[in-house]
């Protein structure tokens, strides 16, 4: 696969990451999923070299499986957890998921989450730490300061963030160097394409999108709205019913000009988003081997400049994002 580096001297890895979320978090059951450590030992084979993952998903059972997973191979990933977002819990201890994780990023709370991280995935070192969400109760600075002292400790290398503002991202990188940025986008959330991705050109720090193929919109899997009760998506107000119809007209284009190259439109898609620049390395998820493989084969689809065009002019899509 082709090679990006994740952040100014910082490491090379696929072009294509792996989100492990969907693992064992927000979507529900799926029963032609794939063994996970399969799927992960498949995407080292493929050459998905950039694994993330987060205390939250499961919450902590998702860090454990790629902890497993990654027994003997350590050497082979560059390994992105995060903390500082919070499962609501239902009183059986389950994931409330009717509610979103609410952030906690409060220095006592962090130090204990880098921890409990090392621990579950059984590792002594974290490649890459995001602070997951910003905590309104807590100044951004106290929040990277701790993360700040876990790199001089040596239990992570490098400091990310997740879905902060300009405003936030300056003021984090005041305190210690931001290494990679991580937050939404592809063709129906294009928002950071003006604020983050610029700042993250002007600060050499990688760009890292989740959700690059709109939660699975992009694919073109979804044309009614089914879901079963615990998949996110089923309260998601761009899967409404009156929504998807009028989204579907954007699936139609993105599969129109994968069509022109004998690709999917999951490959049309995530060829836009690697498009956005060098720095750029998308995270799709997927728990199955046959998905695995047609995501990583974006790496290598260069779009014409008449279709990325074309693309870019696509309406937003209808719904909030959440």
């Amino acid at each position: 696969m082709n090679e990006r580096t994740l952040w100014n001297d910082g490491p090379r890895v696929g072009a294509i990451g792996l989100g492990c979320m969907g693992m064992t978090w927000a979507y529900g059951t799926d029963p032609d999923s794939d063994d996970p450590a399969a799927v992960i030992a498949g995407a080292l084979g493929l050459g998905v070299t950039l694994i993330d993952t987060s205390d939250v998903y499961g919450p902590f059972t998702n860090e454990e499986l790629v902890g497993r997973a990654l027994a003997g191979r350590r050497d082979e990933v560059t390994l992105a957890t995060k903390g500082g977002l919070v499962a609501n819990l239902l009183p059986d201890g389950t994931p409330d998921p009717t509610r979103l994780p609410y952030p906690d990023g409060s220095p006592g709370h962090l130090r204990d989450a880098i921890d409990a991280s090392l621990r579950r995935l059984g590792v002594e070192h974290i490649d890459l730490y995001y602070l997951h969400r910003p905590d309104p109760a807590t100044p951004v600075e106290d929040s990277i300061g701790v993360l700040a002292d876990a790199v001089r400790a040596g239990k992570i290398g490098a400091i990310g963030v997740s879905e902060f503002s300009v405003e936030q991202l300056d003021r984090a990188q005041a305190v210690h160097p931001i290494s990679a940025v991580q937050s939404e986008l592809s063709l129906w959330t294009r928002d950071h394409l003006t604020t983050t991705l610029p700042w993250c050109v002007a600060h050499g720090a990688g760009f890292v999108p989740f959700s690059p193929l709109g939660r699975g919109f992009l694919t073109g899997a979804f044309r009614e709205a089914a879901f079963a009760p615990d998949d996110f998506r089923a309260r998601n107000p761009r899967f409404r019913p009156e929504n998807l119809a009028a989204n579907l007209a954007i699936v139609d284009a993105v599969e129109a000009v994968a069509a022109k190259y004998d690709a999917t439109a999951a490959q049309a898609a995530l060829a836009w988003v690697l498009a956005q620049g060098e720095q750029v390395v998308p995270i799709p998820g997927t728990r199955r081997l046959s998905r695995l493989a047609e995501n990583a084969g974006a790496a290598a689809l260069q779009l014409r400049p008449e279709d990325l065009a074309s693309l870019d002019a696509l309406p937003a899509p209808a719904g909030a994002r959440y």
